[in-house]
């Protein structure tokens, strides 16, 4: 009897200490080829060229559209320009433009 309860209890004692005990550790994985342990490649990643803004444009005063207070503005890939009427050309924004006469409508 004592023999059937060593064997139902200590092994299975003895299993799960074992078991739980193990200090794993996956480690860094390496792909292998068949002529030895290499590491495959990096895919090369190329840069997005940038097309460079344009500082001032000519629109035609048809295509563009107005604000609430007369001013013309043209909106072209995702940046607003301003038109300046002293000259008639189009304008990329910044900050000068509240103040300077040129940008406002006569």
């Amino acid at each position: 009897m004592k023999r059937s309860t060593l064997i139902y209890v200590a092994f299975p004692l003895l299993f799960i200490f074992s078991y739980c005990s193990k200090k794993t550790n996956p480690g860094k994985q390496t792909s292998t080829s068949v002529y030895g342990n290499e590491t495959s490649p990096k895919p090369v990643v190329k840069k997005a060229v940038k097309t460079p803004v344009p500082k001032v444009i000519v629109v035609n005063d048809v295509a563009a559209k107005k604000t609430f207070d007369g001013r013309l503005y043209y909106d072209l890939e995702g940046r607003r320009y301003w038109k300046n009427y002293k000259d008639g050309k189009y304008y990329l924004f910044n900050k000068s433009m509240t103040t300077n006469p040129d940008f406002k409508k006569p």
